[in-house]
C-alpha cells in the first residue's frame, strides 16, 4: 500500500472511520480485507443474506456486528458503507446511505442507466459525502502508466483506441440474465470497465457518434428486447476525433479464460496493456515506437483492492464530496448509447 500511503500522506488523519459492509461475497470480502489492511478504518457492521458469507467476513473483523437487513445497517453509527450487492440495488442503496450522511463505495455499475448514476451523484453532492466506485482496472500499474503517456502528449494525437474484454464464462447468478435487474448483459458487466478506462485515459471527451451491434447466442438482439447480450461490439467517435472501439463478451470460444486488452494509438507512438496467458489478474503494459517495444509494467501487481483502500484512506483523511465523481456519468451515458436508450 506504499503508493497509496504517499497519496494520502499530506492529509491529517481525522479518525478511523466506521465502515459498514453490505454484501460480503468474494468481492465484498476482498474489498473488506484491502480496506482493513490500510490500518485506517474499522469494519463496524456486516450485512449479507447468507449467514455463511457473513460469518466468513466476520473472521476478518471479529469485532464487527452482523445485522439482518440494509435498513438495520443504516441505523448503525457509520461513516461509510461498501456496497457489493446485485446491480439493480446499487443506485437506490447508495442514495439512501448518502441521504443519511454516510459516504459510499459501490461496486460497478453505480447505476443501470445514466439517469440512475446522475441521481447518485446528486445525492453525494447534496450530502457533501465521498462517493467512490470500484472501477478497479484504473488501479493497475499498466493503465496508470499508459494514462500518463497519453495525458502528457508523448504519444501525440490519439486517433484510435481499441478496448477488449472477452470472458470464456458467464456469470453464475440468475439476476445477471434478467435485464430489469442487471440493466444489460456483457456490456453492463464488462463493457463498463472498457468505457471507463478509455474515457478516463483520454480525459473524458464527449461522444459524438456511435454504432453498436449486440448478440445473444450468435443472433442479433433486437431493439427493445428484454434479452441480455453475450457479445457486443461498438464504435464511437469522440469530440477529439478519436475513434474508439469496444468489444466484449461472455462465454466466448476464446481458447483461454479471458482476453483483456487496451490499446491506444497516436501519431507519435502507441501503448497497449494485455492480460498474460488468459489471466484475469496479470497484465503487461508496453510502449511502442515503430518496431520497438518498451515494457511499462509487468506482473506481479496486487491491484484488485486498491480502489477500495484509496477510498477508505481518503475517508479517514476527512475527504467529503469530490466533483471528480461527476465524470462517472460520462461512462454511463456511453453505455446508454451502446444500448440505444
Amino acid at each position: 500500500m506504499s503508493e497509496l500511503d504517499l497519496d494520502i500522506g499530506e492529509h491529517a488523519l481525522v479518525r478511523s472511520p466506521r465502515i459498514g459492509f453490505l454484501g460480503v461475497g468474494w468481492i465484498g470480502r476482498h474489498r473488506m480485507k484491502a480496506i482493513l489492511e490500510t490500518g485506517l478504518a474499522d469494519a463496524a457492521v456486516i450485512c449479507d443474506p447468507s449467514p455463511d458469507m457473513a460469518q466468513a467476513a466476520r473472521e476478518l473483523a471479529p469485532g464487527a456486528v452482523v445485522v439482518a437487513s440494509f435498513e438495520a445497517l443504516l441505523q448503525e453509527d457509520l461513516d461509510g458503507i461498501v456496497i457489493a450487492t446485485p446491480s439493480a440495488l446499487h443506485a437506490q442503496q447508495s442514495i439512501e446511505a448518502l441521504k443519511r450522511g454516510i459516504a459510499v463505495f459501490c461496486q460497478k455499475p453505480l447505476g443501470r442507466t445514466r439517469q440512475e448514476v446522475e441521481r447518485v451523484v446528486e445525492a453525494a453532492q447534496a450530502a457533501d459525502r465521498l462517493l467512490g466506485v470500484d472501477l478497479s482496472y484504473r488501479q493497475t500499474k499498466g493503465m496508470r502508466s499508459i494514462r500518463d503517456l497519453v495525458r502528457s502528449g508523448e504519444l501525440g494525437n490519439i486517433f484510435a483506441v481499441d478496448m477488449v474484454f472477452h470472458n470464456a464464462y458467464g456469470p453464475d447468478k440468475a439476476w445477471f440474465y434478467d435485464k430489469a435487474l442487471s440493466g444489460g448483459g456483457c456490456v453492463m458487466d464488462l463493457g463498463i470497465h472498457l468505457a471507463d478506462l478509455a474515457l478516463w485515459t483520454l480525459d473524458f471527451p464527449a461522444v459524438t457518434e456511435i454504432e453498436s451491434s449486440l448478440f445473444r447466442e450468435g443472433a442479433p438482439v433486437l431493439a427493445g428486447s428484454n434479452e441480455v447480450e453475450d457479445f457486443a461490439i461498438a464504435t464511437a467517435t469522440l469530440s477529439t476525433g478519436t475513434v474508439l472501439r469496444l468489444t466484449c463478451s461472455w462465454r466466448l470460444h476464446a481458447g483461454c479464460d479471458a482476453m483483456i486488452s487496451a490499446a491506444f494509438y497516436g501519431d507519435a507512438g502507441g501503448a497497449t496493456m494485455r492480460n498474460v496467458s488468459g489471466s484475469f489478474y496479470d497484465f503487461i503494459a508496453e510502449r511502442h515506437r515503430g518496431t520497438r517495444t518498451e515494457v511499462l509494467a509487468a506482473p506481479p501487481d496486487e491491484w484488485g483492492g486498491r480502489a477500495a483502500a484509496e477510498w477508505a484512506m481518503r475517508l479517514a483523511a476527512g475527504k467529503t464530496y469530490d466533483p471528480e465523481c461527476e465524470k462517472l456519468i460520462a461512462s454511463a451515458a456511453l453505455l446508454d448509447a451502446i444500448y440505444d436508450r
